[in-house]
C-alpha cells in the first residue's frame, strides 16, 4: 500500500494535501505538481512530497520554488521495484548516464499497479528455475541497497542528517513531520 503527500510551508505554517501519482510518470512531473501546490504563494515556498510504500521504503523529495528538486530514499534497492520508487531514483543519483537504459532494471518486473506482490509472467513458469531468481533481482542488483540521495536536505528544518538516515519505513513521515510542527496537517490527509 502506498501514501502520498505533500506538505507545503507558507507564511501561515504547513499545510498538507494529499495527492494521487496515478499521472506522475517523471520526476519533472512530481516537481510540478510540487510547485503547483503553492500557486500564488511566495516563490521561494518549500514543498516536500512524501512517498511511502508501507513497511518498505520512503522517499522525501524536496522542492524550494525554482530550484532543482533534492531527493532521499530510505532503500534505494526496495524502491527500485516499484514504479513510484523508479520516479526518484534518477540516473544522476545512481550514477548512470542519463538516458542510458539500465540493463539491471527488468521494466516488466515492475509494479505498476500500486502492488508489491507481483505476478509471475507466464502462469505456468516453474517457482524453482535459477532463472527466474536471477530476473526477480536484477532491478535490486543494479540499485545499491540502503539510503541514497541528499540526506542532508531536512537539517534547516530541524531534521538531522543522522535521525533521518535512522528512520524505519512505516513511521518515518509522520516522525519528520512531528519534528517539523506538521503532524495534525499530516494526519489530516492519511
Amino acid at each position: 500500500m502506498y501514501f502520498a503527500a505533500l506538505l507545503a510551508r507558507t507564511e501561515d505554517g504547513w499545510e498538507a494535501s494529499d495527492t494521487e501519482l496515478d499521472d506522475v510518470e517523471t520526476l519533472s512531473d512530481l516537481t510540478d505538481l510540487a510547485r503547483e501546490a503553492t500557486a500564488g504563494s511566495a516563490e521561494d515556498d518549500t514543498v516536500l512530497v512524501f512517498i511511502e510504500q508501507e513497511g518498505a521504503w520512503f522517499g522525501v523529495v524536496r522542492v524550494d520554488g525554482e530550484e532543482d528538486p533534492r531527493i532521499y530514499v530510505s532503500d534505494a534497492a526496495s524502491a527500485a521495484k516499484s514504479s513510484y520508487g523508479e520516479i526518484l531514483l534518477t540516473d544522476e543519483m545512481l550514477g548512470r548516464e542519463p538516458g542510458t537504459d539500465d540493463p539491471g532494471v527488468d521494466l516488466d518486473a515492475l509494479d505498476l499497479d500500486g502492488t508489491e506482490d507481483g505476478e509471475p509472467a507466464e502462469s505456468d513458469a516453474a517457482p524453482d528455475s535459477a532463472a527466474d531468481d536471477d530476473t526477480e533481482d536484477a532491478p535490486g542488483d543494479a540499485v545499491p541497497p540502503g539510503p541514497l540521495g541528499d540526506s542532508e536536505l531536512l537539517i534547516d528544518l530541524g531534521v538531522p542528517e543522522k535521525d533521518l538516515l535512522g528512520l524505519e519505513p512505516g513511521d518515518a513521515l509522520s516522525d519528520i513531520a512531528e519534528i517539523l510542527g506538521a503532524a495534525e496537517v499530516l494526519e489530516t490527509v492519511r
